[in-house]
């Protein structure tokens, strides 16, 4: 039997078959920027068409809305059991309207409008913990972490006993976003994600085991989120969590970067050819939490480019994956 001639007339239906979904984990700062919330609708819309498995999300964010508005957007989208972990202790502990304006919503009779079943952040398991568990769980070398936060918890879990070990079999990636990284002779700024927790920032960067792929400031400030999207595209339900969030965070009609979007997008479709990627390297950054990239053969560390044909095709798909509804829900006709 001649077995590779079997395997090439076999191949073209082997094209057919679907990958496994990606699994991940989403490690976010809920409450800071609404493009967290626009993130976690764009991961369930992946879930949804078979791309990726939404494992856990982990908080760095340290306050009590934000677990709770993670929980009802993912009951919203039919998957009220993903476990979600805050950190304690954390940082940014401040209230944000378009955390305890869905969170707190309430119809005509005075009800919740939103099911969840996490009252208070305060009831949400330890992120390190739930980390660890989550990844022990997995098959080796098979998650995705998009961190689209502080540091916090990933900097913890390399410090907590064998947690960089834990981290080298289980974590094939890291999707971040974090840093900027400015054309030749452009200003350099400190990113907030960077900056408020530099520590862990520096710690994450130096000692991670896996690669990790950066989207800077610079991406998804090119590409701003329309403000019509959500006027429009979320009316298929009366009353939409990540909707009524963006309404939140801002006065309407606005249109917000698609920071932590990219970073997601990056993570699960990476050969669509959204982006370009710098040569392997190294990231680090200074005393102020300004990035800096060192081209090195054999990084673990690569960056995010976006060229001006890649702009208008990767927010398109950005707006429909974020836009996409529920498996339950439908748009109107």
């Amino acid at each position: 039997m001649r077995l590779p001639g079997l395997a090439a007339a076999l191949l073209p239906f082997a094209l057919l078959l679907p990958a496994e979904p990606v699994r991940l984990i989403f490690d976010t700062d809920m409450g800071n920027d609404v493009d967290d919330a626009l993130a976690l609708a764009m991961i369930h819309a992946l879930e949804s068409r078979g791309e990726a498995r939404l494992l856990a999300v982990t908080l760095t964010k340290d306050n009590r809305y934000a677990a709770p508005y993670v929980d009802i957007v993912n009951h919203f989208y039919g998957r009220g059991g993903i476990p979600v972990g805050a950190a304690k202790n954390g940082l940014t502990p401040q209230d944000a309207p378009m955390l305890t304006g869905p969170v707190e919503k309430r119809d005509a009779h005075g009800v919740l409008v939103y099911p969840r079943r996490i009252p208070d952040g305060k009831e949400s398991p330890e992120a390190v913990g739930l980390l660890r568990g989550v990844l022990e769980a997995q098959p080796d070398g098979s998650v995705v972490i998009v961190q689209v936060g502080f540091s916090t918890n990933l900097a913890r879990l390399l410090a907590s006993p064998g947690g960089r070990e834990l981290a080298a079999r289980k974590v094939r990636l890291v999707s971040a976003m974090a840093g900027h990284f400015p054309a030749p002779g452009a200003l350099r700024q400190a990113e907030y994600n960077v900056k408020v927790d530099l520590p862990a920032a520096t710690a994450l960067f130096r000692d991670w085991p896996s690669p990790i792929v950066v989207s800077g400031w610079e991406i998804g400030d090119a590409m701003r989120f329309p403000a019509a999207s959500i006027l429009h595209d979320f009316a298929y339900v009366e009353h939409h969590p990540v909707a009524d969030a963006y309404r939140q965070y801002r006065k309407m009609p606005y249109d917000r970067s698609t920071y932590d979007l990219t970073s997601v997008l990056h993570a699960v479709r990476p050969s669509r050819g959204y982006f370009g990627l710098s040569e392997a390297g190294s990231i680090s950054f200074d005393d102020e939490g300004k990035s800096y990239f060192q081209a090195t053969p054999g990084g673990r560390h690569r960056h995010l480019t976006l060229s001006g044909e890649q702009r208008a095709k990767t927010l398109e798909a950005l707006v429909q994956l974020v836009s996409q509804p529920p498996d339950h829900l439908s748009r109107p006709q």
